[in-house]
């Protein structure tokens, strides 16, 4: 974080970054956040491990698997979101970004921008409609749509190696992503927001498919697991059904039988 506090600043303050100060300001400069967060994700995250963080932001966790020594690529559609990541981690050589959506397939998609707000920008039309009145959400502007490359998981594999882990925060088009992956990963997660509950089972059984046999849950943006074991899919999908609204959203984290004979229970 020391190295970073001067390019933070410096992005804050630049005007053409203005959508993103607020993310800045949240995600960096909290050592007691970034120790939580380190701590937590040192159960799927091991020095000189491949990760993939898609849907990576300005970077937060991208910088909480580098100080647990992992190699990162980040995967990243926005313009001002793939600036600020550029300035942040440019220069280190263990990450590599990715100007590009993840999907179903490689092609271009359109994602629709939420410039008061980047953290959820879509490329799910039908999170944006889910959104619409829904308590909690009511006060946010999808204002302005840009057509991005679109790269998968298969193909990020075939470039950079198998990942130990996988960071999926895409805002509702978290299916499409696990559609273009075709073999099973040591661990993953993926974000479940309560407007779009019909998202997470369709993930969880993609997801058993591909191998993965436990799974558990963290909530908003929590460092620990809401459940006390980890579960069978259906019924983590049972727990994410009867959630309330007002739980808005969160992690599923998701492990298969390889992850936990090599490292035992997460």
């Amino acid at each position: 974080m020391g190295g970073h506090i001067g390019v933070i600043e410096a992005l804050k303050a630049d005007p053409t970054l203005s959508g993103l100060r607020r993310s800045l300001e949240a995600y960096y400069g909290d050592p007691v956040r970034d120790a939580a967060m380190d701590a937590f994700y040192a159960r799927f995250v091991r020095p000189g491990d491949l990760v993939f963080d898609v849907g990576a932001h300005v970077g937060d966790r991208l910088g909480s698997f580098r100080r647990l020594g992992a190699r990162v690529v980040a995967v990243e559609p926005q313009p001002l979101c793939v600036r600020a990541l550029r300035a942040l981690y440019g220069d280190d050589d263990r990450v590599t970004v990715v100007e590009a959506a993840c999907g179903a397939h490689e092609d271009r998609v359109r994602l629709h921008v939420n410039s008061a707000n980047p953290t959820i920008s879509t490329a799910s039309p039908q999170f944006v409609r889910a959104a619409a009145g829904a308590g909690g959400w009511a006060h946010e502007t999808w204002d302005a749509e840009i057509e991005v490359a679109t790269t998968t998981l298969d193909r990020l594999i075939a470039a950079h190696g198998v990942p130990a882990f996988v960071k999926i925060d895409v805002e509702g088009f978290e299916d499409a992503v696990l559609t273009g992956l075709s073999q099973p990963l040591p661990a993953l997660s993926f974000e479940f927001t309560t407007i779009t509950r019909e998202l997470a089972p369709r993930c969880l059984d993609r997801l058993t498919g591909l191998g993965f046999t436990r799974f558990s849950v963290a909530l908003g943006d929590e460092m620990g697991l809401a459940l006390p074991d980890w579960l069978p899919a259906a019924e983590v999908a049972a727990y994410l059904s009867a959630l309330p609204h007002e739980a808005n959203s969160g992690d599923v984290y998701c492990v298969s039988e390889g992850h936990l004979r090599r490292r035992g229970t997460p």
